[in-house]
């Protein structure tokens, strides 16, 4: 194990290592953010390190491992039990991807907030164009190369096209960047991601892999090390889409409802259950806009089985190597049962005296992690965040 950490400005350039650190750990995500904290001794050329703007970068095996902003640079303590020493400070920082989701997506991205056209039924509209089309050119126009100046993400770029997706349609307004990112990749399910290289940011789609019969995961095999799995009734099996104008606003042609229905197939084995489905504005299913939003409503509804495990890095299945981010798995679970999920996150602690340890995360981890609650009151958030966008 060779693990290295770098602290640079935010515009690539390397200050100066961080030695001395006692505890790391470190999330990749998919599609989402990733989340890593360090310790250290808080010396003065440390904390001299540790200022709002720099960037942390984690080198595994001379490998970017994760490379981004530092959400809270400085987390101090120190007692008297310590010695009188400098005292710890925490380090708590993401990847780049972190940058990206500060960003909102404007209706017109050429123009500044101030001068948006003042009228409530602007949007970015995408019609029947390629997902990963669609996920490049709103990174691009809204913080890339492409976006207004005080809007540029210092040294992003995108990344090389991988030609994968397929054909979608997506209509956003003031929605979070990364949100309007996972809704045009969904159907397909592309993953999306940045990476340092060099002095630049790189931004770039893929497509995960299916591996399920390459890596697997079981007890037997020495790899499993935590299993939930739950068996429950859809929450939707017929998802009801109401799209077009608005009845209540006054129109020349009057405005006209359209309607879509997306089923699962799920009802023949359990029975039915319908969901309407908001798409108002949506004006018809032209570009299949109004279907993948029952689409991707049934992704959240209808999960007939939910899966959290833990698996461990071994000598003939590996993190990074043999698998990645999204790419879907095989885990076999003691009761016999084998179940195909996707690879959520990938996990890397690490101690200088006692070596590294790397962890997968399999399974809809947003499901069995969170308690229904908390994805009732996100739900609710999203569904704010759509009308006062409106």
């Amino acid at each position: 194990m060779t693990i290295q950490l770098l602290v640079t400005d935010r515009t690539l350039n390397v200050l100066n290592p961080l030695d001395g650190w006692t505890k790391l750990a470190c999330d990749l995500n998919f599609n989402q953010p990733a989340s890593g904290s360090v310790a250290l001794p808080a010396r003065p050329d440390v904390m001299q390190l540790l200022q709002p703007g720099n960037r942390l970068v984690v080198i595994r095996d001379q490998a970017v491992w994760c490379a981004g902003p530092m959400e809270e640079p400085q987390n101090y303590s120190w007692d008297l039990s310590q010695n009188a020493g400098p005292g710890t400070v925490t380090v708590s920082f993401s990847d780049d991807l972190a940058r990206l989701a500060g960003y909102l997506t404007y209706p017109e991205p050429t123009k500044a907030f101030a001068s948006q056209t003042t009228t409530n039924d602007v949007v970015r509209t995408f019609s029947a164009q390629n997902a990963e089309t669609i996920i490049r050119t709103l990174v691009n126009e809204n913080c890339g190369p492409g976006a207004l100046a005080a809007r540029r993400i210092e040294r992003l770029v995108l990344d090389t096209v991988a030609g994968v997706g397929g054909t979608r349609s997506l209509s956003t307004r003031l929605e979070p960047l990364l949100d309007a990112c996972r809704t045009a990749a969904a159907t397909d399910g592309l993953g999306f991601r940045t990476r340092q290289v060099g002095d630049q940011i790189k931004f770039g789609v893929y497509a995960p892999i299916d591996r399920t019969g390459s890596a697997r995961f079981s007890y037997g095999l020495g790899n499993l090390r935590s299993v939930s799995f739950t068996l429950g009734a859809p929450l939707a099996t017929s998802e009801l889409v109401q799209g077009g104008g608005d009845p209540d606003e006054s129109a020349s042609p009057p405005n006209v409802r359209v309607y879509v229905e997306v089923a699962s197939g799920a009802a023949a084995d359990w029975y039915r259950v319908e969901k309407l489905i908001d798409k108002t504005g949506t004006l018809d299913d032209f570009g299949g806009e109004l279907t993948q939003a029952g689409t991707l409503a049934l992704g959240d509804d209808n999960p007939q089985a939910s899966l959290a495990t833990v698996t461990v890095d071994t000598e003939d299945l590996k993190a990074g190597r043999d698998f990645g981010l999204g790419d879907k798995v095989t885990v076999v679970l003691p009761t016999g049962l084998e179940v195909a999920d996707i690879v959520q996150t990938i996990r890397l602690e690490a101690t200088p005296n006692e070596g590294e340890l790397v962890t997968t995360v399999v399974g809809d981890s947003d499901k069995t992690t969170n308690t229904a609650t908390v994805r009732l009151m996100r739900d609710l958030a999203r569904r704010l965040g759509r009308l006062e966008a409106r």
